[in-house]
This record gives C-alpha cells, structure tokens and sequence, in this order.
C-alpha cells in the first residue's frame, strides 16, 4: 500500500462522523469511577505495564465498515467528566513529537480521528474539583498483512506544572491553566466566603438589635425612676404643705395680707384667729406664726368693730393674748400693743 492510497483512505476517513467511530457507551456506566486515573486503569486506556496501547485508527476496507478505536481513550474520558456535571475540553493540541517517523506524523495529521482525540484536556467537575489529562501518541504501524493502521497512545493524568512543561507556553490556555484548574475550588471558597460574612452579617445585625433593646429597656428604667423620684418629691412636697405648721404660716400670711391692704378685715381676723389657735407648734422655726398671728388677733379686737363685738371685753381679751408673748417670748410687737391699751 503506497502513500497516496492512505490518503485517500484518510480523506474518507474525515468524511465519517465522529460518533460511528466508537462503541455506544454513556456517563452512567462510569458515575462509580472516582478519579481518571482510575479510569485510565480499570478500563485499559494503557498497557498493562502502562505503555502506550494500540488503537485502530484505519480499518483495511476488505474487512467492512467496523468502529475505529483511537477516539476510544478520549470518549471515555468524556464520559466520565460528564458523569461528574463537568465537560471535557481541549486545552493544548498535540505536536505528535513522540511520534519519530516524520512520515507518520504527517499521515496521522490527514485523520479527524486521531486528531480530535489527542492533546491535553480538561474536566471541571461539578463539585469544584478540577483535572488534566493528557492523551498523546508515539508511534503508528501497518497491522498484519492487511491495510489496517493503528497508533499508539499514551494517556496520563498530568498536573498544570507538568502540562506547562511538557505543551510549553506557546498557547494562550497555558497562561490561564493554574486560574482553570482552581477556578471550581476558588468558587467553592467563594461561596463559603459568602455564606461565612452573611452569617457574621446576621451575628452582627442581631448583636445591633439586642443592644438597641437592651438600650431602649435601660432608658425606659431611667425614665421610669426619674418619673417616680419626681412623684415622690412632690408627694413630699405635698406632705410639708399639709402639716400643721405650714398650715399655720400659710393662715397667717393670708391675714397679715388681708389686714395691711384693709380688705375683708373681718375674713383676715378670723383667719388669724384660726392662725393662733394652732398653738405653739413644735418643729416650727423662722418666722414665729403663733406669736405673730396672737398679736395680729390682739389687733383685731382693739381695731376691727366687726371682729371685737363676738366678745364682750375685747381690750381684756386682748391683753391676756398679748402678756403671755411679751413676757415668754419677748415679743416686741407685744409689748408696744400692751403700752399702747394701757
């Protein structure tokens, strides 16, 4: 078989549709797989010994249309990526430099399906977790006697360091592969993040409400107790204005009042006499309101007609008011009066 005729078998090759190049497999067959390297394992991708495994990528056209193998290690790849809520995609084409032959190189360029399934790709899966696996050929042969053609591919789950490494830095998906590959678990820390500062939010928010309410019930105390001081200071008040002295300082006033402007003078006597009936009361201090109100009844019985006729000696009465506060309580006022009716 010359090489004109294996590209003519490669371009009918390119005209097949990816899917018929395959066995019909899907992602539920590979949901108990917890890893591709597991994959790669359990299911053959590699030798035994982990060399490249061999791959029919061109089938002699006396055997009939049969499925062509070399997509097989990237399918299910694929599939396993899938069955993980992620999607397998390119990230670096492959050069084929493990492939010596030139000659080979070239022919393997001429098949969509050895193309389509060689390279670095990656999964980000969906649960964050993020993977790189690299499928890669090295060399290709006639099989038998026939015009059958396989390859031979290589996969290997690789690290960003190792497929910066091995692919080089010449596409622009290198320079982004670290970001790619954390971006599923930076997401989760994202949300973790997120989900830690609104539960500080709401700490903070229900710390701000229970400090307001304890703030509100502090001042509602406060107010409350100012509002029972201030009761209690003007029922004290009230009770000083209720007691017997101030009862008799408050008479006497009025009738010092109304007998200075000659007003109601018969009013301002009894009230002086009401004043004086008092007595001599304990506790009292300033301004003695017995004595004061005594002389201001002695007054009324001397002046006011109106007062002095309940009594028949008026002017005696006076003087036994008036003795007693000039000689015990050396009252001035009291002793002019009794110069004055003598």
């Amino acid at each position: 078989m010359n090489y004109k005729t294996l590209l003519w078998g490669a371009s009918i090759t390119l005209t097949l549709p990816a899917c018929t190049a395959i066995h019909q497999f899907s992602s539920q067959n590979l949901q108990n797989y917890h890893s591709p390297a597991q994959v790669i394992q359990q299911l053959h991708l590699n030798q035994n010994d982990g060399s490249p495994k061999e791959y029919v990528y061109y089938w002699d056209p006396a055997q009939g249309q049969q499925p062509v193998q070399s997509l097989q290690p990237k399918n299910y790849l694929h599939s396993f990526c899938q069955a993980k809520g992620g999607q397998l995609k390119l990230i670096h084409k492959s050069s084929m430099r493990q492939v010596q032959a030139s000659w080979s190189r070239k022919l393997l360029s001429t098949y969509s399906n050895v193309q389509q399934g060689i390279g670095a790709f990656q999964c980000l899966q969906k649960d964050g977790q993020s993977w790189i696996v690299s499928i890669e050929p090295s060399a290709e042969r006639k099989q038998g006697n026939n015009e059958t053609r396989v390859v031979a591919l290589l996969s290997k789950v690789m690290s960003p360091a190792e497929v910066v490494q091995f692919y080089g830095q010449n596409q622009s998906s290198t320079a982004s592969l670290y970001g790619q590959n954390n971006r599923g678990q930076n997401a989760v820390l994202n949300q973790k993040q997120d989900e830690r500062k609104l539960a500080e939010k709401k700490l903070e928010d229900k710390k701000a409400e229970e400090k307001r309410k304890a703030d509100e019930k502090r001042k509602n105390e406060e107010l409350k107790k100012a509002e029972e001081l201030k009761a209690r200071k003007q029922a004290e008040l009230a009770q000083i204005a209720d007691t017997p002295q101030m009862q008799q300082m408050k008479l006497y006033v009025e009738a010092r009042k109304g007998l200075s402007r000659g007003q109601n003078q018969l009013e301002a006597c009894n009230t002086a006499e009401r004043a004086y009936q008092y007595g001599r009361l304990r506790g009292a201090s300033g301004i003695n309101a017995y004595a004061e109100s005594g002389v201001l009844v002695a007054r009324c019985l001397i002046s006011v007609p109106a007062y002095s006729r309940r009594y028949s000696q008026p002017k005696q009465r006076a003087i036994q008011i008036l003795q007693p506060l000039a000689q015990n309580y050396n009252h001035t006022g009291a002793r002019q009066m009794l110069l004055q009716i003598k």
